[in-house]
């Protein structure tokens, strides 16, 4: 189990390259690091995570959104427009 966290820590790919299992990881991983750094989970940071272009915006939505229905990640607002929306990590 260590060695498989260890991969996913250390090692690069490229949004392209990864499953979509890797990607939700990512995104889970992405999520508890931003948590720990007081930080949230945003469109944004994702895109800046994956070096996703912002006119592929929609390609980082349909990630948080099958995170969110992994029941990974949840909105740290439930009242938030979605162009504001923040998420954690479930366990936050």
């Amino acid at each position: 189990m260590l060695n498989l966290c260890v991969k996913y820590l250390f090692s690069h790919q490229s949004f392209a390259e990864m499953s979509k299992e890797d990607r939700i990881r990512a995104c889970y991983l992405h999520a508890c690091l931003k948590r720990v750094n007081r930080e949230y989970v945003t469109n944004a940071s994702l895109r800046e995570r994956f070096n996703i272009e912002t006119k592929n915006s929609s390609m980082i939505s349909r990630l948080l959104k099958q995170t969110m229905e992994r029941g990974l990640i949840k909105l740290a607002d439930e009242t938030a427009s979605d162009k504001h929306k923040k998420y954690l990590p479930f366990w936050a």
